[in-house]
């Protein structure tokens, strides 16, 4: 982990709507726009975890169901009725269950819950958000994708691979369709990261925990920490000119043929 360093002021007044907001990479990234001045609507459907995120930071819960259109509506017009803008979407929410894996095993109503929570509720989101964005002439769009988005792994989990390669193609589309409305749409790509999801698929298989490492340059799993400053710097105007990116943040894992002993 790189030391801590004093945070940049970037985002100061403007809207950032993160949906998973009540853990993981999306309570980390909450905390960091935040801290850079952003007001920040936690959207999350555990209330307690939502609220405890949008109290921590200053901001506003919403309860949503990202995979239900009229949830996701009502989660950016609330955004903007409290604080007049949408600058920044964060569409983040995902899940990785354990009865999605091999392509031999998994079952269609598998695959079609993990489309649904992790492709289908970015299309919403970003669909959901774009009007405002528009209306305003500027915004930033960052979809959670993933590494394994641009790379392939024998240890398999079909459907959110495929949804996460989904996502990195729909951003790409979008960052190149409203490119000249002032409206910049990137894919986040991050590595394997030290979050409870993961912690709690390793926990019950650490020899496939093992397996992941070994090809990790760096040798561990990234904090979250260190992917919402990733987060943060693509919702600023220091990436003005990053646009429709496979953004990857994954320790030099798609880079690496033989890593380090």
């Amino acid at each position: 982990m790189p030391e801590e360093t004093a945070v940049c002021r970037r985002l100061v007044d403007r809207t950032a709507v993160v949906t998973g907001a009540g853990s993981g990479i999306g309570l980390a990234t909450a905390r960091r726009l935040a801290s850079e001045g952003a007001h920040v609507v936690c959207a999350d459907i555990d209330a307690e975890r939502g609220r405890a995120a949008a109290e921590e930071t200053g901001g506003l819960y919403v309860a949503a169901d990202v995979t239900d259109p009229d949830q996701v509506e009502a989660l950016f017009r609330t955004a903007d009725d409290t604080y007049g803008s949408v600058d920044i979407a964060f569409n983040n929410a995902g899940i990785s269950p354990p009865d999605d894996d091999s392509i031999l095993t998994t079952g269609l109503d598998a695959w079609r819950r993990v489309q649904e929570v992790n492709l289908t509720s970015v299309y919403l989101c970003c669909k959901a958000a774009l009007p405002y964005m528009r209306r305003q002439g500027k915004g930033s769009i960052i979809n959670t994708a993933s590494f394994v988005a641009v790379m392939g792994a024998a240890t398999s989990q079909i459907s959110y691979t495929a949804s996460k390669g989904g996502v990195l193609a729909m951003s790409r589309e979008l960052g190149v369709q409203f490119a000249r409305e002032g409206i910049r749409v990137n894919a986040l790509c991050p590595g394997p990261v030290n979050t409870p999801l993961l912690k709690e698929l390793f926990a019950k298989d650490p020899e496939r925990a093992a397996r992941r490492l070994v090809h990790i340059p760096a040798g561990r799993f990234a904090e979250a920490e260190e992917i919402a400053a990733a987060v943060a710097f693509l919702a600023s105007d220091d990436a003005s000119f990053v646009n429709a990116a496979e953004f990857l943040v994954d320790g030099g894992i798609a880079g690496a043929y033989v890593t380090p002993l």
